[in-house]
């Protein structure tokens, strides 16, 4: 962990008294009675706090030693679907579930950005962690791999509104003109099992427990409230460094 984390954990210490200062001021406005309840929860209160913001510092610590040390797993892993310049500049890592929908939400920003950035490089964690249908799409399209067709049955998927089947699965393969028997097989694999628990291990080591997660540059991102431009200063600052 960095040397720097003690001034970190000073600073939230500091922060924190700043903001509770007015309320003890208040308290002493209140009467008697009262005020001895507010004053005995404050320390509760802080300990807690102080306790959440160290306990989150170590997490952040412990996920970029985990960036620095799984570089090749996160940015290497020949079982791990690859888009946009696979010689870019700048490595976009998304971690995602077809029935999140948030992913969904963030996915036309996604495609704006490797459409107008011709120097991205992007790498698709599948992580199904809402249940079997999520497992199910995401050995389909891994499995679409095989065929050529990754990037276009994911694109298919995150695109699919409701809920999410083997049926709905069949249809969407067929619209983007796989061969569903092939496919069907190809799903079978042992492989793609194994590739999608080491991609959930890899995904809480960083830090990274709900969909979809980012790694833009050297920075872990949570990617719910990501916007085009918000991904464009990310991706911007990471070709500065």
């Amino acid at each position: 962990m960095s040397h720097r984390t003690p001034l970190v954990v000073l600073a939230l210490v500091c922060g924190f008294i700043g903001v509770m200062q007015p309320l003890l001021i208040r308290a002493a406005q209140i009467p008697a009675e009262q005020r001895h309840v507010i004053l005995m929860q404050i320390p509760d209160v802080s300990t807690k706090a102080l306790r959440g913001a160290k306990g989150e510092l170590y997490r952040q610590a412990d996920a970029g030693d985990v960036l620095r040390d799984r570089q090749s797993e996160i940015f290497d892993d020949p079982a791990t679907p690859v888009g946009g310049n696979p010689h870019g500049d700048v490595t976009i890592v998304e971690f995602f579930d077809y029935r999140c929908p948030y992913c969904k939400q963030v996915q036309p920003a996604l495609q704006a950005l490797l459409d107008q950035d011709h120097e991205l490089r992007f790498i698709y964690k599948e992580m199904p962690v809402l249940g079997p249908a999520s497992v199910l799409a995401a050995r389909a399209a891994l499995a679409a791999r095989r065929q050529g067709k990754y990037e276009t049955f994911h694109a298919a998927m995150m695109g699919t509104k409701g809920q999410i089947s083997a049926d709905t699965v069949d249809k969407i393969a067929e619209a983007v003109d796989l061969d569903v028997n092939w496919l069907k097989q190809d799903m079978a694999s042992p492989e793609f099992l194994q590739t999608l628990k080491a991609n959930v291990a890899l995904a809480h080591a960083l830090n990274i427990h709900g969909t979809p997660g980012f790694i833009i540059g050297n920075h872990i991102v949570a990617g719910a409230a990501l916007n085009l431009d918000v991904l464009k200063n990310m991706i911007a600052a990471a070709r500065k460094s």
